[in-house]
């Protein structure tokens, strides 16, 4: 599914956004892509696309607290996504609200990419949906900053 995401990425992020499911699945299959991994592929971005924050305290975007991950969550997310995960939020990418929605997503891929590669693209789908990737200097911003942070 990652492979898929960043296919995506790199073919219709100039575009603005991608084809439909039908025409998708055409192009991912003629892409060779194996058709359970485009269904739980589309069937993410489906999820993705509802921001459903429904399942959340009202006022979590302007929480302050700290987070604890959970036993499961560790397993998936190492501590190198978790310590990106932090770096999002202290350096205002991201709030406490979307914080929780960037964890529930990156639990749901699948796949033997590390959890700092997931959260990135997590997070750049994320503002490419939102429409907040019209400033160029986001994704450098994000990677650049990200990368010397990974290596402190």
């Amino acid at each position: 599914m990652f492979d898929i995401l960043v296919y995506l990425f790199e073919n219709y992020f100039d575009t603005g956004n991608y084809p439909d499911p039908a025409t998708l699945t055409r192009k991912l299959t003629m892409a060779g892509f194996d058709d359970e991994e485009i269904t739980l592929a589309l069937d993410w971005l489906s999820e993705f696309s509802h921001h459903d924050a429904e399942g959340y305290l009202a006022g979590l975007a302007e929480s302050n607290s700290m987070r604890h991950f959970t036993k499961e969550e560790m397993e998936i997310i190492d501590t190198e996504g978790r310590g990106f995960i932090f770096f999002l939020e202290q350096a205002g990418v991201i709030n406490p609200l979307q914080r929780e929605l960037l964890i529930d997503r990156v639990i749901r891929m699948d796949g033997d990419t590390s959890s700092v590669e997931k959260i990135k693209l997590v997070v750049l789908f994320d503002l490419w949906i939102q429409n907040q990737l019209a400033d160029s200097n986001t994704i450098e911003k994000l990677f650049v900053v990200s990368d010397s942070h990974q290596r402190h």
